[in-house]
């Protein structure tokens, strides 16, 4: 296959871009430094369209290696003939290949392997002929005491066993039947017990197009189905796959036809239908999953991509009511300063005990931002800390974080390394605290999985959506960048170009040596070698060099550029640490792009990111966002009451809607029907993980906690 002509049709671009995205993912460099440094050979294309043409030439390559076994083994039987060269040379998918390899797949003892057993494989073509033979006197020339036929009418029920077993394994028939499947047949689903109680209530008696069937709902039926709740078919009229068996099948009208049409239809019933339902609900789910994968990847990209709060001593509070709320203090670089265990729930006076705790940490620490947990007894903790701090002069603010993996970090060994002195419990409270400080460096620490912002999360294929998911992760560190001096060893082994290993090399060396005083004594790590520095090297800043570009995504590789750049339009290298730069592009444009890219030897992308960093230096992108809400005060369920107007962070997209928290303790759902006044296709096209909107409360049902919200106008 021409992997740089596929690609260039399939995803739009020049075939030359290809052939080098090809070439640069060949010679092992990672896709965030192909995205930010090799520009200008791929026609600057996002990270994102980038992994998936990765993904993609995989699965082409993949694709070709099947093609060049199922080849192999089928020369191997000496069945190989021209048809089956062109029908393995036009497949387009790995469904196609197995399906034109099936007839030649060895199988497990079936009724037709039996028949063939018994010598009644040339019955079987004298039958699919359709020739004018009358079929009981050619039946009677198998009979065989020897091999097992008892009579004429046996032999033909084996020779139709055997013409069924090859209509089912028939390439093309499967092809036909699966489109028609595909574009006619509906999902049926039905109650294994109507007056059982449970979730799937609404799918006890429910019918919905293949074609149209929506991905969250083939998830919640395909998890109904395994835990006993429904039964799942798919449904489609027999004549309308029969007929177009027929077609391509009978050609005669006589009595051996009739058995043709026979074997046909059983053919039909017995192999062929069910095994292409399940083919397709494989299809469904598998196209569902992937759905959901992509929708939990823009969740998480958005949220670990959160503003952080910047400069800020923060206080966690990981509530809790038997074991208390636990309460951590971490300065505004993450370090632990102290900790307590406070009882707010445990009668009036360890709550008074504990508001006394609560107020003198934030006054000896001069805390100014809150965070608590929304676990269990997070909405009491809530009103706690909302009370206390209404008594106080200081001005201090509190948000609602999610808790999600937290206690899965706080038992890891990565937290165990980073606060040996801590108990465990503890330790979620720190963790929940640095959350709000950087979501990006506290989250990177989890697995992605565990951070909770998908649906059916747990029914995904994992390994797919454990590479989905890092991907991201990556995505987004090396988009915002790393300080050399200051990364844990979790958020460095994102860095592109650094695994584990060498991340904690780089720590090791930090720890020894003091702080790194530049991007080159990179070099003197042990295991980074000159591939790895090249990959990582413009991800790393070191605020405490000397040398200002280091501060900056500038690549050492471009540091001559920079500086040619700079002598060009008449500014100096110290002038990047005065901020003296805001008239750089303006000059470059004056002295014209393309000239002065030639002059300094690079490509016009490459030079308006050296512009974009050096006027710039250590931009954060996360920046450019809206600041997270902080409250001050806090809201009841009861208190919600129909056409309330409210602000809030969305914590969750999902496909029919989206959770937005208005500060009382459970998130209500904007459906999709009450996000725009405009139709849209998916919550995604308007709303994102962290977004702050203002939403008016439709309906609320404290019994079930259940809160509706919209976002359309009045």
């Amino acid at each position: 296959m021409n992997y740089e002509k596929q690609l260039s049709e399939e995803f739009h671009i020049l075939e030359e871009y290809a052939h080098n995205i090809i070439s640069l993912l060949d010679e092992g460099n990672t896709i965030p430094f192909i995205a930010r440094y090799r520009k200008e050979m791929h026609g600057t294309l996002d990270d994102q369209t980038i992994r998936e043409i990765s993904e993609r030439l995989d699965y082409l390559r993949g694709l070709d290696k099947r093609k060049e076994e199922v080849t192999a083994l089928i020369e191997g039987l000496g069945k190989m003939t021209e048809e089956i060269t062109a029908a393995l040379s036009d497949a387009v998918t790995l469904a196609e290949v197995e399906d034109i390899y099936r007839p030649y797949k060895p199988k497990r003892k079936t009724r037709a392997s039996v028949a063939k057993e018994k010598g009644l494989e040339p019955l079987a073509e004298l039958i699919f002929e359709q020739g004018d033979a009358e079929p009981l006197s050619e039946a009677e020339k198998y009979i065989s005491d020897e091999k097992g036929v008892e009579g004429a009418e046996d032999a033909l029920r084996g020779a139709m066993d055997i013409i069924a077993e090859n209509v089912s394994d028939n390439a093309e028939i499967r092809k036909r039947i699966k489109n028609i499947v595909r574009l006619n047949a509906v999902i049926a689903t039905k109650a294994t017990d109507p007056d059982q109680k449970s979730v799937y209530s609404a799918y006890y008696d429910y019918r919905e197009p293949v074609k149209s069937a929506a991905g969250h709902r083939i998830l919640a039926i395909d998890r109904g189905e395994r835990e006993g709740f429904l039964k799942v078919g798919i449904e489609i009229p027999q004549e309308k796959c029969l007929s177009i068996i027929y077609r391509l099948l009978i050609k005669a009208d006589n009595e051996f036809a009739a058995l043709v049409k026979e074997a046909c239809e059983d053919a039909y019933t017995r192999l062929l239908f069910p095994s292409v339902e399940r083919e397709i609900r494989s299809e469904l789910t598998e196209a569902a999953d992937e759905q959901s994968i992509k929708l939990f990847a823009v969740n998480l990209r958005q949220l670990l991509m959160q503003p952080p709060v910047k400069g800020k001593t923060a206080l966690g509070l990981d509530p809790g009511y038997r074991t208390g709320c636990k309460v951590a203090v971490v300065d505004p670089t993450g370090r632990v300063l102290d900790t307590a265990v406070i009882y707010p729930t445990h009668g009036k006076a360890r709550a008074e005990q504990s508001g006394q705790i609560l107020k003198s940490m934030i006054k000896k620490y001069h805390v100014e931002i809150i965070a608590i947990g929304n676990g269990t007894a997070s909405k009491e903790t809530e009103i706690f800390t909302a009370e206390c701090i209404a008594d106080m002069d200081e001005k201090v603010a509190y948000m609602v974080v999610s808790e999600a993996g937290a206690s899965v970090y706080s038992a890891s060994k990565l937290a165990a390394e980073e606060m040996p002195d801590l108990d465990l419990t503890l330790r979620s409270a720190v963790s929940i605290a640095r959350r709000l400080q950087d979501p990006l460096a506290e989250l990177v620490k989890i697995e992605p999985k565990a951070i909770g912002v998908g649906q059916y999360q747990h029914d995904m294929p994992q390994k797919r959506l454990g590479e989905a998911l890092d991907g991201v992760v990556e995505a987004c560190v090396n988009s915002v960048g790393a300080d050399l001096n200051t990364a844990s060893p979790a958020l460095l082994s994102r860095v592109a170009g650094v695994n584990a290993a060498i991340s904690k090399n780089i720590v090791a060396y930090r720890e020894e040596n003091g702080a790194f005083s530049s991007r080159a004594e990179l070099k003197k790590v042990p295991k980074l070698g000159p591939k790895a520095f090249e990959q990582c090297a413009g991800f790393l800043r070191v605020p405490e060099s000397k040398n200002p570009l280091d501060h900056t995504a500038v690549h050492p590789e471009s540091y001559k550029a920079a500086e040619q750049l700079l002598n060009l339009c008449g500014y100096e290298k110290a002038d990047i640490t005065r901020g003296n730069l805001g008239g750089l592009a303006a000059k470059a444009e004056e002295l014209g792009m393309d000239s002065l890219a030639e002059q300094i030897g690079t490509g016009v992308p490459t030079l308006r990111d050296i512009i974009s960093e050096l006027t710039k230096p250590g931009r954060d992108p996360r920046d450019e966002l809206p600041p997270p809400l902080l409250r001050t005060d806090v809201l009841d369920m009861k208190d919600l009451k129909p056409g309330m107007e409210l602000k809030g962070t969305v914590r969750n997209v999902i496909d029919f809607g989206a959770f937005v928290d208005i500060g009382v303790h459970q998130d209500g759902l904007v459906h999709i029907s009450q996000i725009s006044q405009k139709r849209i296709k998916h919550p995604s096209e308007v709303l994102m993980v962290g977004d702050i909107v203002t939403v008016r409360v439709l309906n609320v049902d404290v019994e079930t906690g259940r809160i509706s919200l919209t976002m359309k106008e009045v």
